[in-house]
């Protein structure tokens, strides 16, 4: 997890994704340039939808958006990254990454998405 620039709280790597590249491609560039990870996408999690502060506009005055987790097989730290300057990177237990989700979205996503699916992956 990552911490957030914006106030107290945990996040996973997120972001939009380029006109150029698939929800995919950019799940795996987000990882690196917000986190400093690279590895494997094993499998979708699934979309949660949620509210943006940043992202409302004309065609989305309520700022809703919709974000695609995936889980991540974690093969290299980077010792630097793009956005090291303001992000800090963070290894925690499932329950105390619980317990650090700054969205209540996030959480949902790790216990109803990725817990599930780890639980069959095993």
């Amino acid at each position: 997890m990552i911490n957030s620039t914006s106030g107290p709280g945990l996040l996973f790597p997120k972001g939009g994704w380029e006109n150029d590249e698939t929800v995919e491609e950019a799940a795996v560039r987000e990882a690196i340039e917000e986190a400093g990870v690279r590895g494997d996408l094993m499998d979708f999690i699934g979309f949660y939808h949620f509210k943006s502060k940043t992202h409302q506009d004309e065609f989305s005055p309520e700022g809703l958006c919709k974000a695609a987790m995936f889980a991540l097989f974690v093969k290299e730290e980077l010792n630097s990254w793009p956005e090291q300057s303001t992000r800090t990177r963070n290894w925690l237990t499932i329950p105390k990454a619980l317990q650090s989700c700054r969205h209540e979205w996030m959480k949902d996503a790790l216990e109803n998405g990725f817990c599930k699916w780890l639980a069959q992956n095993k």
